[in-house]
């Protein structure tokens, strides 16, 4: 490259692979891991999910924007809890078609605008197809989106790529979590009270937590047994985030002194990682991950399949149904995806801790699995009586 359009963007991926298109939101550089999202809807959603810290999202959906971007459906608070502190984690936005309106009553400006305002480097006007059916195949991998004053030959740019850490290996818990903490009452009567372990939490979580009449305090990573003890919780759980669980020894080290305490427990997505890794399983690196709102899942007590909003690109080692010994107690393989066996949950025989890999709070997304917001309430209810 030695003469560039104003406006032409590029992706350039580690494997060398390289799509042109457009700039699309801010103009600059901006490196992570190239993940596709197959949900339809729920942009802002996915775009405000801590979850996503690091990583380049492409949607598979051709047209997106359609709706704008609105002050409700944010999925991040600011660190200290306040919702006008939310903002956009996802490191790039890869796009087909961005919509050339904003059709949407509750939409406060253009998702461009929001881009723009909040510095995210996108790229447009590429196959998306292609792109998707590359990393498929390939597997999630490195990337790069360079635009304006950052284009430049692409060996140059592909060296850039390769020179930014792999996804594996990466604790990333330090970068997403509340400093301090704050707390989410519930609007009627306490009936619970929750210590919410922020791994990258996200805002729809504890509000679940509040319509089931718990106070819920969002702790940091960091939070010792002793911190949780004094707060007298009656449950803890363990919320998602980003990064490579394997990493996540203090969380790790934290839950099994919970378990050993008798706490009850619940975590979801990276959670589910961290709860099985307290009870002696391994987690391993998915080619692509699953990442969407239309993903089956199988509960194997029941038979029960919950069509599940997920984003995760790690998972527990497993099979369906697996029993075996913990320090805690027996355990068991509780879910598994429909589509590929992925270990999709996790818990104690005695029903003391669970846990699962997908969403049941899922903003954008189906509600087939809230019921186990309720399953907790349950759990802390009969840990009272």
């Amino acid at each position: 490259m030695s003469a560039f359009d104003s406006n032409m963007a590029v992706l350039v991926l580690e494997d060398g692979r390289v799509f042109r298109g457009t700039s699309f939101g801010a103009v600059g550089q901006t490196l992570g891991e190239a993940v596709f999202s197959t949900g339809m809807t729920g942009y802002q959603e996915t775009l405000t999910d801590p979850s996503y810290h690091r990583q380049i999202v492409v949607s598979t959906a051709p047209q997106i924007g359609n709706t704008g971007w609105n002050d409700e459906d944010n999925e991040s608070v600011g660190r200290d809890g306040d919702p006008a502190g939310s903002r956009i984690w996802v490191a790039g936005y890869v796009v087909r078609d961005p919509s050339r309106v904003t059709s949407n009553w509750r939409a406060t400006g253009s998702l461009q605008d929001e881009l723009v305002r909040q510095g995210v480097v996108g790229i447009a006007g590429i196959d998306t197809r292609a792109l998707v059916r590359h990393l498929r195949t390939r597997g999630s991998m490195r990337a790069g989106i360079f635009s304006g004053d950052a284009l430049a030959d692409v060996d140059v740019l592909l060296e850039r790529v390769k020179g930014q850490p792999s996804m594996l290996g990466l604790n990333l818990t330090a970068e997403v979590t509340t400093p301090g903490g704050y707390i989410i009452e519930p609007k009627g009567e306490v009936r619970y009270t929750v210590a919410a372990i922020d791994l990258g939490i996200k805002s729809s979580t504890p509000q679940m937590f509040a319509e089931r009449g718990m106070r819920v305090h969002v702790l940091p990573a960091k939070t010792t047994l002793h911190d949780l003890l004094d707060l007298k919780a009656d449950g803890v759980f363990l919320s998602n985030g980003p990064g490579d669980p394997a990493t996540a020894d203090d969380t790790v080290h934290l839950t099994k002194e919970i378990l050993g305490q008798g706490i009850p427990l619940f975590g979801i997505c990276f959670g589910n990682q961290i709860l099985g890794r307290a009870l002696g399983l391994n987690t391993y690196k998915m080619k692509f991950g699953h990442r969407g709102i239309n993903i089956p899942v199988v509960e194997h007590a029941t038979g029960r399949i919950a069509i599940t909003a997920q984003n995760h690109g790690f998972a527990l080692e497993g099979e369906a149904g697996q029993e075996f010994d913990t320090p805690f107690g027996r355990a068991v393989i509780s879910h598994t995806c429909a589509n590929d066996g992925a270990v999709e949950g996790v818990r104690l025989l005695d029903d003391r801790a669970f846990s699962v890999q997908y969403h049941p709070e899922a903003a954008s997304g189906p509600h087939d699995a809230s019921y186990l917001f309720d399953r907790f309430a349950s759990l802390l209810e009969g840990d009272k009586n």
